[in-house]
């Protein structure tokens, strides 16, 4: 069991980049990011850069309260469980993406990963490319990504590629994001549960593999890779202060 008051900043790693500011409030922890040139960003996490010891793999429940400053959030923002594919320490490679979180992304962020899914918003999502079948995508990328620009052939073409990156989305309404809502991931060894306040919002029989870290964070970034081949990386200026407001963090693994 791993259950702390979000205010209680030494149980976590404070990351904060250009303007973004973590700090230990009554109601929670504060990640907050302000106007200012460059990229920004207020993050925690429960494992540090350079070590990348991820404590959590299934069976676990993660049991996350919180809210966001405003619903019109700019960059991305969300809490979970992932990889930490980039990294800013040299010595460790890249490696391709595994998350299974809530994520909120604002345009011109457009990562569709699912299909007739949304490539903003916020979202209950899985991902799992780190393994070996997803790897084998890698050769044909470009004459898949090539074909996907006809929309009959995206539409036959990318569901099987969804179901080897182990793809899952549920839109979730914006308005969420306001006020305090208790969010639970059940990661289980055939698959995850999303809930909010109790009531589930996607269950999906995809379930990454290994062992991943917690993190919780806001930034002003955006990604657009879309399979027709689109692919853009950015910073979008801040036009106001925003933060996320972590109220409280469980996570506990399951017999």
């Amino acid at each position: 069991m791993f259950d702390v008051s979000a205010n209680k900043l030494a149980e976590w790693v404070v990351t904060e980049q250009g303007t973004g500011k973590v700090s230990a409030r009554d109601d929670g922890t504060h990640l907050n990011i302000t106007p200012g040139k460059g990229y920004h960003n207020a993050q925690i996490t429960d494992y540090r850069y350079g070590e990348y010891a991820f404590k959590w793999q299934p069976p676990v429940t993660l049991t996350v309260t919180a809210r966001a400053s405003r619903a019109d959030l700019i960059g991305t923002a969300g809490f979970g469980f992932w990889n930490h594919p980039l990294s800013p320490d040299l010595r460790r490679f890249p490696r391709l993406p595994t998350a299974v979180w809530f994520f909120f992304g604002a345009p011109p962020h457009d990562l569709r990963l699912a299909l007739d899914s949304p490539g903003h918003g916020w979202k209950a999502q899985t991902l799992d490319a780190a393994h070996w079948r997803a790897a084998l995508l890698a050769p044909v990328a470009l004459p898949l990504m090539l074909a996907m620009k006809i929309p009959a052939l995206y539409r036959w073409l990318y569901p099987p590629i969804q179901k080897t990156l182990r793809v899952s989305e549920a839109v979730l309404p914006i308005e969420t994001l306001e006020t305090d809502h208790t969010y639970q991931i059940d990661w289980d060894l055939n698959g995850c549960r999303f809930l909010v306040d109790g009531s589930p919002v996607m269950e999906t029989p995809y379930s990454p593999r290994g062992r991943l870290g917690f993190i919780a964070w806001i930034d002003n970034q955006y990604m657009i890779a879309t399979p027709q081949g689109h692919f853009r990386w950015g910073v979008t200026p801040l036009t106001h202060e925003q933060s996320l407001v972590i109220r409280s963090v469980q996570m506990e693994h399951q017999p």
